[in-house]
C-alpha cells in the first residue's frame, strides 16, 4: 500500500521505527490494537473504508490505551481521535461535480486536466489532547482549520 510506504519512508527519515499492523476484517480491529500496549507511543490510521467505518471504536481503544492517534480524515478526529490532516473532501467533490457539469454540457474528458487536491485541513481534536495529557502548542493550534474542544 503506497500509503505505508510512505509513513515507512518518513518515519525513518525522522529516526522513528513503525510498527506495522495489518487488518482485514472488522474482528481483527480490536485485537490488533490492544496488542499495541506498551508497544507504541502512538498509532497512525491510514485511509481504508473498513476503517472509516469503525473510526469511533478505533479512536476509543486507541483512548483506552493512551494512544494519541491520527488520519487523515477530518472524521477521524470528529470520533475522538487526537487529529487527523488531509486534503479538503468537500472542496474535492465540490471540483468533480464541476467536471461532471464539463462533460454533461459536451467536454471529453480526456482535454478536462488531471487535478490534485489544493486545500488540505488539519483538525486537533483538543478535548482528547488534553485527556492523553498532551499539550498541543499554541503556533500548532494557530495553523489548525478546526479545533475540536
Amino acid at each position: 500500500m503506497l500509503d505505508m510506504t510512505d509513513v515507512r519512508d518518513r518515519a525513518g527519515s525522522l529516526g522513528l521505527q513503525p510498527l506495522t499492523i495489518e487488518i482485514r476484517g472488522a474482528e481483527q480491529i480490536e485485537p490488533a490494537i490492544k496488542a499495541l500496549k506498551g508497544k507504541a507511543d502512538a498509532l497512525y490510521v491510514v485511509a481504508d473504508p473498513l476503517f472509516f467505518t469503525n473510526r469511533t471504536k478505533i479512536s476509543a481503544l486507541a483512548m483506552n490505551l493512551r494512544l494519541p492517534t491520527m488520519s487523515n480524515f477530518r472524521e477521524y478526529a470528529e470520533a475522538g481521535c487526537s487529529m487527523s490532516y488531509g486534503p479538503n473532501y468537500l472542496d474535492l467533490f465540490q471540483r468533480a461535480a464541476t467536471l461532471v457539469d464539463k462533460i454533461l454540457r459536451g467536454a471529453k474528458p480526456a482535454d478536462l486536466p488531471v487535478e490534485q487536491p489544493t486545500k488540505f485541513e488539519l483538525v486537533i481534536n483538543l478535548k482528547t489532547a488534553k485527556a492523553l495529557g498532551l499539550t498541543i502548542p499554541q503556533s500548532v493550534l494557530g495553523r489548525a482549520d478546526a479545533v475540536i474542544e
